[in-house]
């Protein structure tokens, strides 16, 4: 067993690189941070992964299944603390292995020089940010920082769920990680932690019937579009020992937030308001850890979306077809229990085996949008797994998942296999 959990650490490690959490220890004496976290996942999917499975479920009832392996995130942290105050960070992540072009020759096309997309990943810079603490209670953080909206993007790192890929409601409805350019007040004061962001709003150009706003945060320009702004709020008690509780919020205008700016289009007379409300806790105690998180979110003029110059405009980048709902919702929980906490040898060694279970329920397309429905978009889904432990920083992950749609849909049953770490080197 040894030999096989050794043989996995160092997959992990060689797979996703360097790791980050979102503070470094207070007792390190060097200025410079380096840390990070990453993943390596095996899924196999027990139906069909055609494009019309939901357009035509009785002809896809029967389809082979289907797996994969992925790198769903590698993470590498720095930071620096410069004295009097004031300090640096940032988080470079690369999503599923990050992307590749290269020039190949050739041979069977007579040699000639191509360029050819090698792989289909993501490279991001999700943090990127100037700090000046004045107290505890008062630090002024500006740059590209992490939006806490909900408990996803709040606490994103894999040893904070059981499951093996990001909890799936909030991960479908929000951007996650959610990150934009942007002002933060934030502190602690007693057993209250808050903090309150000012940023450019959403690009409504970018919503969809199956994500809702999951894309919005993202320009395909060389920068971020701030024609209209938005706030975010969060406030995290720890009054009752080993329990967390906090209330999160957005609150933005989308629509008009593009370039080029259509003075005289549909931005000159809709808003896009978008408001979202989260709550959402942690209870880590007796050998137990209990997640949960309930979130809901409005967007005014949906209807209009569809009709936008940029959804009209067939050379765009962005979403053309289908219209966006009005409302989304996810709502989540999941509990796990440390077995091996029974087993004193295991205790001893520090080592943990977690039997876990998780519900969750979301809609992406919560409201019809002018009659118009995808009923495939409300989902249930059930997951149960271990999570092993053997030190701290390192999780083996496996759980038994399934979707389950509408009747008229084929539910979606899944295995997934994951090793994950997070910690600090320096």
């Amino acid at each position: 067993m040894k030999r096989i959990v050794n043989t996995l650490m160092m997959m992990a490690i060689c797979l996703t690189g360097s790791a980050q959490t979102s503070s470094a220890d207070s007792t390190k004496t060097s200025r410079l941070t380096v840390g990070g976290y990453g993943e390596a996942n095996f899924t196999r999917n027990y139906y069909s992964d055609h494009v019309s499975r939901y357009s035509q479920p009785e002809e896809h009832k029967n389809d082979p299944s289907h797996g994969r392996f992925d790198i769903p995130h590698a993470v590498i942290y720095l930071g620096y603390d410069f004295g009097k105050g004031w300090s640096f960070g940032t988080e470079i992540e690369f999503e599923h292995g990050g992307a590749g072009i290269a020039y190949e020759k050739e041979d069977e096309e007579g040699g000639e020089w191509e360029q050819e997309t090698e792989k289909g990943g993501e490279v991001e810079l999700e943090q990127f940010w100037l700090q000046k603490s004045f107290a505890r209670w008062a630090n002024l953080r500006v740059g590209h920082i992490v939006v806490p909206v909900g408990l996803n993007n709040a606490h994103h790192e894999p040893l904070s769920y059981f499951t093996v890929y990001r909890p799936e409601g909030e991960n479908t409805i929000m951007p996650s990680t959610w990150h934009q350019t942007g002002v933060s007040f934030w502190g602690r004061h007693g057993k209250f932690r808050y903090e309150a962001q000012f940023l450019a709003g959403l690009n409504a150009d970018q919503f969809t019937n199956v994500g809702w706003i999951h894309k919005g945060h993202k320009s395909p320009l060389e920068f971020d579009v701030a024609n209209k702004y938005a706030t975010a709020l969060r406030i995290d008690n720890y009054s009752i020992p080993g329990l967390r509780i906090g209330l999160s919020g957005y609150y933005g205008h989308s629509i008009g937030n593009t370039y080029p700016n259509d003075a005289n289009g549909t931005g000159a007379t809709n808003k896009g308001k978008v408001a979202i409300g989260a709550i959402d806790f942690t209870y880590k105690a007796h050998n137990w850890i209990v997640r949960g998180q309930a979130d809901y979110g409005y967007l005014s003029n949906a209807s209009e979306l569809k009709y936008m110059y940029n959804r009209l405009n067939s050379k765009s980048p962005f979403k053309h077809s289908a219209f966006v709902s009005s409302n989304a919702y996810a709502m989540g929980v999941e509990a796990g229990y440390d077995i091996f906490s029974q087993i004193q040898s295991m205790r001893q060694q520090g080592e943990r085996l977690y039997v876990f279970g998780r519900y969750e329920a979301y809609n992406p397309y919560a409201s019809d949008t002018k009659g118009v429905s995808y009923d495939y978009t409300a989902v249930k889904r059930m997951a149960v797994g271990l999570n092993y432990h053997p030190i701290s920083q390192i999780v083996i992950k496996a759980e038994y998942s399934q979707r389950f749609l509408k009747s008229q849909y084929n539910n979606e049953p899944s295995i997934n296999i994951g090793v994950a770490y997070e910690g600090f080197f320096l």
